[in-house]
């Protein structure tokens, strides 16, 4: 049944989004919509949460976790204009699956009920590299297993309820003991970390183009490091700006997509003419 669903993984992504507000159209898409709904005269909207409705039942994978964290966490617990999400973040040799700015930062490390905890050790010990809160967020039948893992760690547990609502299951606790200035400053583009450099120095170092880069990091690993971590943090903050009242307006099936997409306001009208229109088989 698993491997029937796999397609799923690969519908909710940013490529078959983009198709779908540029062209209306995406081959991936319609397999979907055809192999898993009975299709009448329904429009575009409807489908897409019936097929989201199934995920919910059948095969919640990695963007069904990371669609009900935004949705639950950054617009039912925070706000748009004062939390910022990223996703995808490198950090060491592992990558952030979801990480919410606000006052403090929180990675959300996502092990779907399709997922081991194979790698799990080595994926916190990079994130605690970079940032202080941790969590892991898995379903209900892993929760005894991982809160055997992480006893007597400072990583925190949601799960993700057969009713697909999350619940807080231990809270995570500040480590600061394993930040680093390597790990963090790799996080950094080049007009972040000039910003932090200019802030704290008020000035760039004067160096040849490549030699560049490594100059600023030997500027800024000279800043206390947890001075460090807050500036680096105020600037990771400032990604991902979203319009709210366009963004409210998304379909809840599609905001994580349309969040990470940074999406014009053309790209907002073109979405809504696509969720509108009937499908074509």
């Amino acid at each position: 049944m698993k491997e029937n669903n796999v397609i799923l993984n690969k519908v909710f992504t940013q490529y078959v989004l983009k198709d779908l507000i540029e062209k209306c159209k995406n081959k991936i898409y319609d397999t979907t919509i055809n192999k898993f709904l009975d299709i009448g005269e329904e429009k575009n909207q409807i489908l897409i949460k019936k097929l989201y409705e199934y995920m919910g039942k059948n095969y919640r994978n990695e963007y069904f976790y990371q669609n009900t964290l935004l949705n639950k966490l950054l617009l039912g617990k925070h706000s748009l204009n004062t939390t910022t999400a990223l996703t995808q973040i490198p950090i060491a040799k592992s990558k952030a699956d979801f990480i919410l700015i606000n006052g403090k930062a929180v990675v959300y490390e996502i092990k779907t009920e399709l997922d081991t905890f194979e790698r799990l050790k080595t994926q916190l010990k990079d994130y605690y590299k970079a940032f202080d809160h941790v969590c892991v967020v898995t379903c209900e039948n892993n929760y005894k297993k991982l809160e055997k893992l992480l006893e007597n760690t400072p990583v925190g547990i949601y799960t993700l309820t057969n009713r697909n609502t999350l619940k807080f299951k231990k809270e995570p606790i500040k480590n600061i003991e394993k930040l680093e200035h390597k790990s963090i400053f790799k996080i950094l583009h080049k007009k972040e970390y000039e910003n932090i450099l200019l802030e704290y120095f008020q000035y760039l170092p004067n160096t040849t183009p490549v030699f560049y880069y490594r100059e600023c990091y030997n500027l800024f690993s000279k800043i206390p490091l947890e001075e460090a971590y807050k500036i680096f943090l105020k600037q990771l903050k400032n990604r991902n700006k979203i319009k709210k009242d366009d963004f409210i307006k998304v379909p809840y099936e599609l905001r994580s997509l349309l969040y990470f997409y940074n999406p014009s306001n053309e790209d907002y009208l073109k979405l809504d003419k696509f969720l509108r229109q009937e499908y074509i088989i």
